[in-house]
Parts: structure tokens; C-alpha cells; sequence
């Protein structure tokens, strides 16, 4: 797992060392925040999961879509970085997400697919499941490697 090298409410200075990760497919602070756990990642898959905590509940008491879609965005990445050496800079460049069910309780996993790989371009599918194995959303994302920057 990743750690803070500062305390976590201190703002972002981007090129400073301020947390470091374990590895190249590892959780960042804000995942781990959320209480994602990482199943598994290999080959274009990834399966990751979350606890339903009470911090994450919207206001009808379900779980907020927002974490939804952070989990789901998280298991793509993690999926795309098993195809990617070490350090290779990419990022979400669109992604849409379709809840089907409300989560009430219990955890959340999300399974992601690596669907086409097209030169820069990775299309990810990921399905979330709830704890009775019901499906309560679908996301799907496309990421872009970045281009080398001309100094």
C-alpha cells in the first residue's frame, strides 16, 4: 500500500515526493481512503473491492454514486496498468457510468475488462457487483497515454 510522506491535509505540491506507492499497480491515498482493496491484477483485469461505510452513503442512505465511480475508474486504471511498463503516464480521457441498483449495505466489487487496445487508446468495461452478487452499475471508460512533452 501506498503512504503519506506528509499529512494528508496538507495541498498538493505536484513534483514533490509527498506519498510514494509500493508499486507500479498499488492503491494511491485517495483509494485507500475510500477502503478499496485490490482482489486481483493480471493480463488486462482487475478486480477490486470497497466497504459500504457510512461515510460513503449519500443522503437517502444508499452508497453515493461518486464512490461508485471512483471504484470503477480505479479498477479500470489498475487494469490498464497491467498492460503498461512501470511509470507510464496515462489518464481517463471519458467514461460513463449506468447505476442499475441501489447498494444498501455490505461491499461492492468491481470487475474490469481491457475490451480494445488501439495504439494510445485502452476501452475498459467494468461491472459492479454488490454483496448478494447484484449487479448495480456499469462503467465504461476509455484512457489515453500521454504524449511525451516537446521541451
Amino acid at each position: 500500500m501506498g503512504k503519506l510522506l506528509v499529512s494528508g491535509e496538507t495541498p498538493r505540491l505536484y513534483g514533490t515526493d509527498q506519498f510514494v506507492m509500493d508499486g507500479w499497480i498499488d492503491l494511491a491515498p485517495f483509494e485507500q481512503l475510500l477502503g478499496m482493496s485490490i482482489v486481483e491484477a493480471i493480463d488486462g483485469r482487475a478486480v477490486l473491492t470497497m466497504p459500504f461505510l457510512v461515510k460513503l452513503s449519500q443522503g437517502g442512505g444508499f452508497m453515493h454514486g461518486g464512490a461508485l465511480t471512483a471504484l470503477a475508474d480505479t479498477a479500470a486504471a489498475i487494469a490498464v496498468k497491467t498492460r503498461l511498463p512501470a511509470s507510464t503516464p496515462f489518464a481517463t480521457r471519458d467514461l460513463s457510468m449506468r447505476f442499475l441498483a441501489p447498494v444498501r449495505q455490505g461491499r461492492v466489487t468491481a470487475t474490469a475488462v481491457l475490451e480494445q487496445v488501439d495504439e494510445r487508446r485502452f476501452s475498459i468495461r467494468v461491472d459492479l457487483t454488490d454483496s448478494g452478487n447484484v449487479k448495480v452499475a456499469e462503467f465504461l471508460a476509455d484512457f489515453r497515454l500521454l504524449r511525451d512533452k516537446v521541451p
